[in-house]
């Protein structure tokens, strides 16, 4: 096993809402795809160290300790580098609103104590480490282009040193001196590269001040002032930078290939947009009173999304995602292979996804957005398909690579999807098939106490005719099918404490039991399972209860407030990192958590 990568979950994120890169605690890039989301690397070393790319800022000293914070409220990240000798500081953001370049990146250096070396190290290995490139030396730094003739600009205050094609060098700072460098895909401002040296440091400080700007201005409009406000808007900031500033879609997450347990081979890509986690991103959005995103999402689902069949999953720019392909090249985090990108599910059916997009859209009517007729009719039709297909099988949200079944979430977020647009319906007076509407509501709901209550387990279960619990039945309260102090709903609450429950951290299920979803191996607790289940116990009146469960959550977190999709039986973050679903559940947890609390 490869040990020299840096754990998950010491890292943070920095972003300008069409890419996003990964800092590790030590000061590397080691993560950064260019020029969106879902674009190949520039730097992987998080999934091969050998092959993957890096780019990397340190002293030199040997007894170096590491520490990482964000300013408040910012997307800015700064990475502090101690020891006897010296202390440091390296300042990592993106530009948010940038002319004639897509991707910018700003590395800030600074001597805080001492006079310091430092060794900078530029690897990019282009298209996921399988192109080849050439470095050049100009006048402003370093030209890196690969074989397909993609090009990086390093602009640099310094001379840099090339090492064949790569940058490895080393310089002294003074005590109270910074340096700044700069990483651009190719651009107006790269071409010219005639800039002079002196106006580096000038450029950073007009960048990092427009940044600092853009964030304090964006978290401002937040309407959120309750409790845990600190961990709350850094899940907001968390959910922005997973956010198209040109689309208005919402990855899942920034990564690929990070594994659900280590030496496994569920290691997915992640950087599309689902209709089930944009749909939750923007329920927390709205939540937390950020409509503009909200309604930038609902342009991008009425121009993609409700032009022909719904799908699971696109591309930002509301195209298919591709098939699912292993790049063999790379030796995976810690050796965990298949490294994957495109994404297998993207044929699947998931009916659930109906009712997820549908809230939304209930919920942006609700809190002040405004849907057209036409945006109405072109729902309509969707509903209508619910209508007619609701009691097909297919995999389910946890997308199960096995085979379709019966999977009560399917089923319950197809009642949601009813009982919603009939309230939007009768709140903004369009006309619909009213008695068919209500009809099959109503057929659903029955259809789920009838066929989804185990009397053995006293429980609701995961499929039609199943034994096994499955943690996405905690939605059942939270989407308003079941009340909390029905029967039959606090018997699901004492199964899901028996059997899906350590402490504070649940498992979604236990594969190991069903081996439901095709694959072999266990996987670790969900933690938004975990913010699922603050939500019930405070539904249910176990106020005390639910706080003490959220406060020991929160402990799972990084350093930075960040999580990513589960835990492995060590603690540690597991999975695409950061994740949506996991900072949105957090939100809507807390905001549950905080107005109970107040009342």
């Amino acid at each position: 096993m490869r040990m020299n990568q840096t754990p998950i979950d010491q890292h943070g994120l920095i972003g300008n809402m069409n890419t996003a890169a990964l800092v590790s605690c030590n000061g590397t890039i080691d993560f950064l795809c260019l020029p969106r989301f879902d674009s190949p690397t520039v730097f992987a070393q998080l999934l091969d160290s050998e092959k993957g790319g890096y780019f990397s800022i340190r002293p030199t000293f040997s007894d170096l300790t590491y520490k990482q914070l964000y300013l408040t409220d910012t997307a800015i990240l700064v990475t502090r580098f101690f020891s006897d000798d010296g202390i440091a500081e390296l300042t990592d953001f993106m530009p948010v609103h940038e002319e004639g370049s897509r991707m910018t990146v700003i590395r800030k250096l600074m001597a805080v104590r001492g006079n310091i070396e430092f060794e900078i190290q530029c690897k990019p290995r282009f298209s996921y480490g399988r192109i080849s490139h050439e470095a050049q030396t100009n006048e402003m730094g370093i030209r890196f282009t690969d074989a397909d003739g993609q090009e990086l600009q390093l602009y640099s205050e310094i001379p840099l040193e090339l090492s064949e094609s790569d940058v490895v060098s080393r310089f002294q700072l003074e005590e109270g001196k910074t340096l700044c460098f700069i990483l651009c895909e190719e651009s107006k401002l790269c071409k010219e590269s005639k800039t002079p040296e002196s106006s580096i440091a000038d450029l950073c400080k007009t960048y990092y001040d427009a940044t600092h700007a853009f964030w304090k201005t964006w978290t401002r409009q937040s309407t959120y002032k309750g409790r845990w406000r600190e961990i709350v808007i850094r899940s907001a900031i968390t959910l922005k930078l997973m956010s198209s500033h040109e689309h208005g879609s919402v990855v899942a997450a920034p990564t690929f290939g990070l594994p659900e347990s280590l030496g496994g081979e569920r290691n997915w890509d992640y950087r599309y947009a689902w209709i089930r986690d944009s749909a939750f991103t923007m329920f927390a959005f709205l939540k937390l009173g950020f409509l503009d995103e909200a309604r930038r999402f609902m342009d991008w689902v009425e121009q993609h999304c409700l032009n022909e069949s719904l799908k699971l999953m696109y591309t930002i720019d509301g195209q298919t995602p591709p098939q699912e392909e292993e790049l063999s090249h790379f030796s995976g985090h810690n050796d965990s292979k298949p490294v994957l990108i495109g994404n297998g599910a993207v044929t699947q059916r998931q009916m659930d996804i109906y009712g997820e997009l549908i809230d939304t859209i209930y919920l942006f009517n609700k809190y002040g957005g405004h849907i057209t007729y036409e945006f109405w009719k072109k729902l309509s039709k969707e509903v209508e398909f619910v209508c007619g297909h609701w009691r097909l099988p297919d995999h389910g949200m946890w997308e199960i690579r096995g085979e379709e079944k019966q999977f009560l979430h399917s089923f319950m977020m197809c009642w949601v999807a009813l009982d919603r647009a009939i309230r939007i319906g009768d709140e903004r007076s369009f006309p619909y098939p009213r008695e068919q509407w209500y009809r099959v509501r109503d057929e659903i709901y029955d259809f789920i106490f009838n066929e989804f209550w185990c009397e053995e387990k006293e429980a609701f279960v995961q499929v039609r005719g199943g034994h096994a619990l499955d943690a996405s039945v905690l939605l059942m309260p939270l989407v308003q099918f079941i009340t909390p102090n029905e029967p039959h709903w606090q018997k699901t609450m004492l199964a899901i404490e028996r059997e899906l429950k350590l402490d504070v951290l649940i498992y979604r299920y236990r594969n190991e039991e069903t081996q439901i979803d095709g694959l072999d191996g266990e996987e670790g607790t969900f933690t938004m399972c975990s913010f699922w289940f603050v939500e019930c116990l405070t539904k249910g009146g176990q106020i005390e209860r639910a706080s003490n469960f959220f406060e020991k959550i929160l402990g799972y977190a990084n350093t930075l407030g960040l999580f990513s999709e589960q835990l492995s039986k060590r603690g540690e973050q597991l999975g695409n990192y950061p994740q949506a679903l996991t900072h949105l559940a957090l939100i809507t947890a807390a905001i549950e958590l905080d107005r109970n609390l107040g009342s």
